[in-house]
């Protein structure tokens, strides 16, 4: 029930408190999405979900708002609340896709209409239409599924890692690949999943693998004592959902900086296609190249090939592996991409926002922002004080986000009027 209460809880708060967002359909229902995607499909394969919830939702608006392009379907003559058709094309793609929370689902569906006057507004009919059209572009997991992927067993290459206790999150020890097809899925806004693939690794006898193994060694180690407490903090606070820990701050800077529901939007449609297909990048660079993660590298330090690299077979990193490949990050990935769809979007790098996390090590719950860049290089950090990347799979994820996420913006969602690209106006329904 945990997606009815979290509505509730937002409509509870838009009755006591009048502020730019209250009642703002696309904020309210990204909430409910990914509460429901963390039940139905957890993970990076979550990212493909939200996408297509959220190109529903800006279809859906600009089938009456007529100031984007839409992603996949026109509804002509449409009519109705913008907020209506927001709120109707989440539900009918959320239920299409996760039919066992469907009765969860529909009693907040029913709620959140009464609750805001729509129950009868003509903009239900039109998110039903573009969400009857946006479901079969679904990226569904192939049935049945393919064998294990387990990398390899040569120096450099990934292979499923151990988990220790008391140094979470633990997937099981030894877990193959997750969702390995992923790195197959035909993305969103790219012409195939290699189209961003990165370029190859450092070879393990370069000074710059050199540098970057030295660097996690001492920095992310378990029982690191040059790792300070901050960078200690800052590594757990990037331990949360990436995909639920960005798409609150895009609810955060939506509330803040937008007026008008068709710019929430495709906002928040840009960053989650932007998102997908990023991670689909990342699993095809992870799977293509299956570098091994830095406790094997560590462990095995002392038959790289690399004379300057000391192996310790002791040596753990502060949390335990994600179970997939090195190279590249895919936090990275999320992170460049939603980052740099922020800044495209706004015209700028700079302005204030914040990040929140819901990783229970992590002290600090709230960092604020100035740019969008420097919480990029914030994780870029954190996956090394963690342990569990090379700054080389960090920095060349990242790239993978920006470029994605600048192809997307270049191609898709465009403003049918180009003088409408950056106003954002009167808040409308």
């Amino acid at each position: 029930m945990r997606v009815k209460t979290l509505v509730l809880a937002a409509l509870s708060l838009c009755g006591g408190i009048a502020g730019p967002a209250c009642g703002d359909a696309v904020v309210d229902w990204n909430e409910i999405a990914q509460a429901a995607i963390v039940t139905g499909r957890p993970g990076p394969i979550g990212a493909v979900d939200s996408a297509l919830i959220q190109v529903a939702v800006h279809d859906a608006v600009q089938a009456i708002d007529q100031r984007f392009e839409p992603y996949h379907v026109e509804v002509k003559g449409a009519q109705g609340s913008r907020s209506a058709a927001a709120a109707a094309a989440a539900h009918a793609v959320l239920v299409g896709i996760y039919p066992a929370q469907a009765v969860t689902l529909d009693a907040t569906y029913f709620n959140y209409l009464a609750a805001h006057g729509l129950t009868n507004d003509p903009g239900l009919l039109v998110g039903e239409k573009v969400a009857a059209g946006i479901l079969p572009l679904r990226r569904a997991d192939p049935n049945p599924l393919p064998p294990p992927f387990t990398g390899g067993t040569g120096i450099g290459q990934w292979r499923p890692t151990p988990s220790f206790l008391g140094n979470p999150p633990a997937p099981p020890s030894g877990a193959p690949m997750a969702v390995h097809w992923m790195a197959g899925f035909d993305p969103f806004t790219l012409t195939g999943p290699t189209r961003f693939r990165a370029d190859p690794p450092p070879a393990l006898t370069s000074e710059r693998y050199r540098r970057d193994y030295d660097e996690v060694k001492k920095l992310g180690s378990f029982a690191s004592t040059d790792r300070t407490p901050a960078q200690k903090d800052i590594a757990y606070f990037y331990t949360d959902n990436f995909l639920a820990q960005w798409n609150r701050a895009l609810r955060g800077i939506a509330t803040n900086h937008l007026r008008r529901t068709g710019d929430s939007a495709r906002l928040f449609a840009l960053a989650n296609l932007a998102t997908a297909d990023a991670l689909i990048t990342s699993w095809d660079s992870k799977k293509f190249y299956f570098v091994w993660r830095p406790i094997t590298a560590i462990n095995e330090g002392d038959n790289d090939g690399n004379p300057h690299t000391v192996g310790d077979p002791a040596w753990q990193p502060l949390i335990n592996n994600p179970n997939y490949p090195d190279y590249t990050s895919g936090a990275n990935n999320v992170t460049g991409a939603m980052t740099r769809t922020l800044s495209l979007f706004f015209g700028r790098d700079r302005l204030t926002f914040d990040v929140t996390t819901l990783a229970p090590l992590a002290i600090q719950k709230t960092r604020t922002y100035n740019r969008f860049s420097d919480a990029a290089e914030d994780v870029v950090e954190a996956r090394i004080y963690l342990g569990i990347h090379f700054r080389f799979a960090d920095t060349a994820a990242r790239k993978q986000g920006h470029q994605v996420a600048e192809w997307a913006f270049e191609h898709f969602l465009l403003p049918l009027d180009r003088h409408d690209h950056h106003k954002h106006g009167r808040k409308d329904d």
